[in-house]
């Protein structure tokens, strides 16, 4: 059976199955990319879309009323220069880190606990109260879970006795639960106050919610 145009328009919208549109286990993320390979702590991962039919949003993510403050909706863009990405482009940044570009680093920035629940494969988790210095256990040092420790030997920023120098810092692609979490746009603001170059901030502003919304891979820690 063939579909016109509109008739094939006419049966998405009401969530008809479209014979020989899309078959059993091959839901790819876009027509000519079926998944990235990327790794994660040392382990090569599949990043693909859920093939199951029944698959659903999980738990932690199904859930649309949230207290505002603090869980208010973010706006699209947090900072000027700052560019707000989505999936396609996460999945850009993340192929790049998998072919050994270490120029750009891909940021959790969600608390340990949320981190058990599921992240996004190839990224690395840096709490964003370890990094917004307005929170109570800021505090200023050489170790690595300290800001400044955060800003050299992750980020790639050299300080300097005129502050800090962020020529060789990385591109970093930051997000946190979805566009109702404010813990990444945070860090982004308390970054480019601090000087480092917007150009060099991405944003994934649907987070967690969106990318597991559309059935992306996730790995649990």
């Amino acid at each position: 059976m063939k579909f016109g145009k509109a008739l094939l328009t006419l049966a998405l919208t009401a969530g008809l199955s479209v014979p020989g549109l899309v078959a059993a286990g091959e839901a790819k993320i876009t027509p000519s990319l079926s998944s990235v390979d990327v790794m994660h702590k040392g382990k090569k991962v599949r990043i693909q879309r859920a093939q199951a039919k029944d698959h659903l949003i999980p738990p932690p993510y199904n859930k649309t009323t949230r207290g505002c403050p603090p869980f208010c909706i973010q706006p699209m863009h947090v900072v000027p220069g700052v560019e707000t990405i989505g999936e396609l482009e996460m999945l850009g940044y993340l192929k790049r880190i998998a072919n050994g570009d270490k120029s750009v680093l891909v940021v959790d920035s969600r608390t340990p606990d949320w981190i058990r629940r599921g992240t996004i494969p190839g990224s690395v988790n840096v709490p964003w109260n370890k990094i917004n210095v307005d929170v109570g256990d800021f505090e200023i040092g050489t170790s690595a879970e300290t800001l400044e420790g955060i800003l050299e030997s992750q980020f790639g920023a050299a300080s300097t006795a005129n502050g800090w120098d962020f020529s060789s810092a990385k591109t970093l692609v930051l997000f946190c639960n979805g566009m109702w979490c404010p813990q990444s746009s945070i860090n982004i603001k308390t970054l480019t106050k601090m000087g480092y170059p917007a150009s060099k901030l991405k944003w994934y502003r649907g987070g967690m919610q969106d990318w597991v919304s559309v059935g992306l891979t996730t790995v649990s820690e």
